[in-house]
């Protein structure tokens, strides 16, 4: 059963601002009919000119609107979806345009003697903590849609934990997570998720996972487990976003094409052509091009002796020699080789020999500093406290 809780508010208080637009109440001539008011949507790459001619502006009105906005709008920066709401009196007579970028900024311009003047009105953005909580179901993915929430939002939860779970390999119906995110509104309308405050997912088998949210007294919010030890470490767990397993680490595997039993010292990948690899750890590329049955492949040198490999590539993106950072895309999804279809063969080599990427204990991240850790422990214990009274895993809906 899946939940959205709204927690209590914080930041700003809220502040009413007539939602109306100030140029659609445009007063009229005595007696005569209110305006008639029509939306257009921008397109992507469409320009504010073109826009406003599509909304039948004439194009001398359309020009000195754009003039009048340029002092408080870069035209450059539009984004699919403004809108744009224009009055008329009568069909060729303009009486006002809103220019609405977002439930938290409208730009009103109003016909004067000389051309145009504009009013930016600006409500104010009010902040809100809410606990997310739900239960696995099929993928996270659609879990965390079914609650409302963006994949944006659900890859930002996943960042959170893919150093120590892998969620291809690791997920399990029934699974259970919760979280406190701070959220943007305006004028009661969501504009935005801001950061992750403190997040748990509970998988059979192993301790709950927990990430806190600590800041590091320079304005950045860092990541830490439970124990206070940052969650970002040497090595991700996989290279792939939300992907199945297909074949796993083994001494002996029957073969696909050549048959017999035979080593499969990798962990198999099941994903479309073309989904990009990531790079698990920083390092330097030591080869990456055609590699026999290997198809095209791209090998990486790591720090403590460590190398992984990258097989079936259907593009490498990166050169020998070349600086990778973690999570950096090197290349995409394929099928190349000895391959019965696309997958990426992943493998991880300690000190020259293989060794199962699921099973490696990798270097752990970086402590909460000494003289921080008092504080820290005051602020996570507030925020799970929190979190498990607004959304405790053992209600049957989720619910506070």
């Amino acid at each position: 059963m899946l939940a959205l809780v709204a927690a209590s508010v914080t930041g700003l208080p809220t502040s009413l601002v007539d939602p109306r637009p100030v140029a659609m109440a445009a007063p009229g001539r005595p007696g005569a009919p209110p305006p008639t008011v029509s939306e257009t949507v921008l397109r992507r790459g469409e320009t504010l000119e073109a826009a406003l001619l599509r909304s039948g502006v004439a194009r001398t009105d359309a020009f000195q609107m754009i003039a009048a906005l340029r002092r408080a709008v870069d035209p450059r920066r539009l984004r699919p979806g403004e809108r744009l709401l224009v009055a008329r009196a009568t069909p060729g007579e303009t009486v006002g345009v809103t220019y609405r970028r977002s439930p938290a900024e409208r730009h009103e311009l109003t016909p004067e003697a000389d051309g145009w003047t504009l009013e930016t009105v600006r409500t104010p953005v009010e902040r809100r903590v809410v606990a997310v909580a739900g239960r696995l179901e099929d993928s996270l993915f659609a879990s965390m849609e079914r609650l409302g929430e963006h994949a944006s939002f659900t890859a930002a939860f996943v960042s959170l934990f893919e150093w120590d779970f892998d969620f291809a390999a690791d997920s399990l119906p029934g699974d259970r997570f919760r979280l406190l995110v701070e959220k943007r509104y305006a004028a009661g309308e969501l504009l935005g998720d801001g950061e992750i405050l403190a997040a748990q997912y509970a998988t059979a088998g192993r301790p709950i996972l927990t990430v806190v949210g600590f800041a590091d007294g320079h304005g950045r919010t860092l990541y830490y487990d439970g124990a206070g030890r940052a969650v970002r470490k040497m090595f991700l767990r996989a290279p792939l976003d939300f992907t199945r397993i297909s074949s796993g680490f083994s001494h002996a595997r029957q073969h696909p094409i050549l048959g017999g039993m035979r080593p499969h010292l990798a962990i198999d990948y099941a994903a479309p052509a073309g989904t990009p690899v990531r790079a698990v750890a920083e390092g330097v590329v030591g080869s990456a091009g055609w590699n026999g049955g290997n198809g095209i492949s791209v090998a990486i040198r790591h720090a403590r002796a460590y190398e992984t490999m990258y097989n079936h590539l259907s593009a490498a993106l990166v050169r020998p020699g070349e600086r990778v950072r973690q999570r950096q895309v090197i290349g995409r999804v394929g099928s190349t080789g000895l391959s019965t279809g696309p997958h990426l063969d992943y493998r991880i080599a300690k000190q020259g020999r293989f060794v199962n990427p699921l099973a490696e204990k990798f270097v752990p991240g970086a402590s909460v500093p000494r003289e921080r850790r008092r504080a820290f422990e005051s602020h996570r214990e507030a925020l799970l406290e929190r979190l498990a009274r607004e959304a405790p895993f053992d209600s049957p809906r989720g619910r506070s």
